[in-house]
């Protein structure tokens, strides 16, 4: 069973992430969430989130009308650069990878209305799960990897400055690769 393990995870796709504060290492879940890997790792060949951004924190201090806490960080492509059709949405009761600490998600506004903007979880993230409380129609978002180094950037760029939910100054994105 853990050469099985092993092998799935030697097997997924991976991607650096290079920021103005340090480097993220993510392991992509083609297999588990393929509409989702798919259209994350089309971003990446395509070179549209060099020179992107993370734009977006989201910690337990700074949501005061929202009853149901999470705690993210939120990244985007250059600005300007050309987005992808939306895609399906991946539940996480069909790909099996929940919202736990270091897993990497879309963005959405409604079911199946993801394009590029994905985020990282600081901490475990139920609710962000098919059947969570976080959005009104309790879909969940599609999580389709997970951190396998830089856990310690994650952090930095989580406790950086913000107004409201906006980073201040945003952390850049120098480039976005496979590995």
């Amino acid at each position: 069973m853990i050469a099985f393990f092993l092998l799935a995870l030697a097997a997924d796709p991976h991607v650096i992430i290079e920021t103005s504060v340090g480097e993220v290492e993510v392991a992509v879940h083609a297999e588990n969430a393929p509409l989702t890997a798919r259209n994350f790792l089309r971003y990446v060949d395509a070179g549209r989130y060099n020179q992107g951004r993370f734009h977006r924190v989201v910690r337990m201090d700074n949501q005061p009308v929202s009853s149901i806490k999470i705690e993210v960080i939120q990244a985007g492509p250059a600005l300007g650069a050309p987005a992808f059709p939306p895609i399906a949405l991946e539940r996480t009761y069909t790909t099996g990878i929940k919202h736990q600490d270091g897993v990497i998600s879309m963005a959405r506004s409604g079911p199946d209305t993801a394009t590029a903007d994905f985020f990282i979880c600081v901490g475990d993230q139920p609710s962000l799960d098919f059947g969570g409380k976080r959005n009104p129609d309790g879909q969940g978002f599609a999580a389709f990897g997970r951190v396998v180094r830089g856990g310690d950037v994650v952090k930095r760029i989580h406790q950086s400055a913000y107004v409201e939910q906006r980073l201040t100054p945003p952390v850049a994105i120098l480039r976005i690769y496979r590995k």
